[in-house]
């Protein structure tokens, strides 16, 4: 089931510059790291929870990249185009291999299953090129 989403057409064309571009420089960070990287960690200082997905991952042997947005008390608003974005409402936000997974205790529930150990190892295998 897809998620709603309000349609353009519902949207005043006065107001469509603001709604398009809201929050697009923190996205972008975002979306640049989980290119370039193979295990990104978005997260806010002073939150456990953000603290917990970091070390189950590298108890796991990952090499985490971490992003870091203000803390309970600054940054909310900034934050927030994240969780427009990506649709998932609490931090911290992990991604592996380019795909969010959720937050600590969906990570904890992988790594029980063994999933995210498969998840890495195909994050981090070598790219196969063509005809090698």
């Amino acid at each position: 089931m897809a998620r709603a989403l309000l349609a353009e057409s519902q949207i005043h064309p006065a107001i469509r510059e603001v709604v398009q571009s809201h929050g697009q420089q923190i996205v972008g960070e975002v979306q640049a790291a989980v290119a370039a990287h193979p295990v990104v960690v978005v997260g806010m200082r002073q939150n456990p929870v953000v603290k917990k997905a970091r070390r189950l991952l590298e108890s796991a042997g990952a090499s985490v990249h971490y992003l870091e947005y203000g803390n309970y008390f600054s940054g909310w608003r900034r934050r927030n185009a994240l969780k427009m974005w990506t649709g998932w409402p609490t931090f911290p936000m992990v991604f592996v291999g380019g795909t969010l997974l959720g937050g600590a205790s969906d990570l904890e529930k992988l790594l029980l299953s063994g999933e995210l150990q498969r998840l890495l190892d195909a994050s981090t295998a070598p790219a196969r090129h063509a005809g090698a």
